[in-house]
């Protein structure tokens, strides 16, 4: 029997006023989609969608969520449209979120992950009604030293390329806005740090099963520039049933707020290399050229999380390990690419997911 302790509690999201931003993106187009299943009342703010297509137009998100069309880098368009959403709950999702459009963009990336941040806690600290705040930054926060422990909670940030430093600064803002004003009003602020997530619906540039999908859906060989890179890959529901459960967590014991991990067990973490093999042999074919790691900027070759502070104070529990999550993944783009309708597919992974064992 599927256990159900880390699942969304369904009588805590029905009828909250939750806001959400970036909507628009893979994984926000996903949480708005669970959000309004459970009965919540969202309000998204984001720029129009990155890519194209999109989940958030091939799912119909906007027809679901009152969607806005918000830059977060625009303070006083932003205050307003939180003071009119009057939230109870925040997801902060929006962001600059490629470590390779951050070198290609670095102004971009530190204006909308730091300053973004900002405006949004500034704006939060103007409202009354918050209590619970989840800002979602990255695994990528962390000095990485390439070593083979995995990151803890407290260990040093950092950031080599301006992605992961802008992210690791958020961090900074945030414990900063939560320990000057924030707390001191009753808003229980926490950090999410999640490992790289895999799902149908992301057409983002430079994330690998994306890449793979183009590539093998064109006849043309996936390029893949470090295939000996190690990561914490999880299916994209995994976190977001994790800021969900810390969201909840939160209104209950704001004592329990600060940063947290979110990934699989660090025996899951995989190269890139064997992520590639199990999504070839889910796709049925595909050509694929090995680069030897020495294209490209800087990126780390070891990353991985520690999340036993996510288990022991959170419950939570990876419900899809890595094989499956792949399998999964490349099963909704074969879908999708028969015909099939995008929201449909999400809710039937939702529903699988929901009635998983742990």
């Amino acid at each position: 029997m599927a256990s159900t302790s880390f699942l969304p509690d369904l009588s805590f999201w029905r009828g909250k006023r939750v806001l959400l931003t970036g909507h628009t993106g893979f994984k926000g187009a996903w949480l708005a989609l669970w959000l309004q299943r459970l009965g919540a009342q969202v309000t998204g703010l984001a720029l129009p969608p990155a890519t194209e297509p999109s989940l958030f137009q091939a799912a119909g998100i906007g027809e679901l969520v009152d969607s806005q069309t918000v830059d977060l880098r625009d303070a006083a368009l932003l205050a307003e449209r939180v003071r009119q959403a009057r939230p109870e709950v925040v997801l902060h999702l929006a962001a600059q979120a490629l470590v390779r459009q951050g070198y290609r963009a670095p102004v971009e990336t530190f204006a909308t992950n730091i300053m973004g941040t900002v405006h949004l806690l500034e704006a939060l600290r103007q409202v009354d009604g918050v209590r619970s705040v989840v800002v979602v930054t990255t695994d990528k926060v962390y000095q990485n030293r390439e070593w083979v422990y995995p990151y803890r909670e407290g260990d040093a940030l950092g950031g080599h390329d301006p992605y992961s430093a802008s992210k690791a600064a958020a961090e900074l803002v945030t414990a900063s806005y939560a320990a000057s004003f924030l707390t001191e009003r009753q808003v229980a602020v926490a950090t999410a740090r999640a490992g790289n997530v895999i799902g149908g619906g992301d057409w983002s540039a430079d994330r690998l099963l994306p890449d793979a999908v183009r590539a093998w859906q064109a006849g043309q060989p996936l390029e893949i520039r470090r295939p000996d890179a190690i990561r914490p890959w999880q299916h994209v529901l995994e976190p977001l049933a994790a800021y969900l459960r810390l969201a909840e967590h939160l209104w209950h014991k704001p004592q329990d707020a600060g940063a947290y991990n979110f990934g699989p067990a660090t025996a899951e973490a995989a190269t890139v290399r064997a992520v590639v093999e199990q999504a070839r042999q889910t796709w049925g074919s595909g050509e694929v050229i090995w680069g030897d790691g020495s294209e490209g900027p800087h990126e780390a070759g070891w990353l991985a999380l520690e999340v036993a502070k996510a288990r022991q104070v959170l419950g939570v529990q990876s419900r899809w390990g890595l094989s499956t999550s792949v399998a999964r993944t490349m099963a909704w783009y074969r879908q999708y690419q028969a015909g099939g309708d995008a929201r449909t597919l999400c809710l039937a992974e939702l529903a699988d997911y929901e009635a998983a064992s742990t």
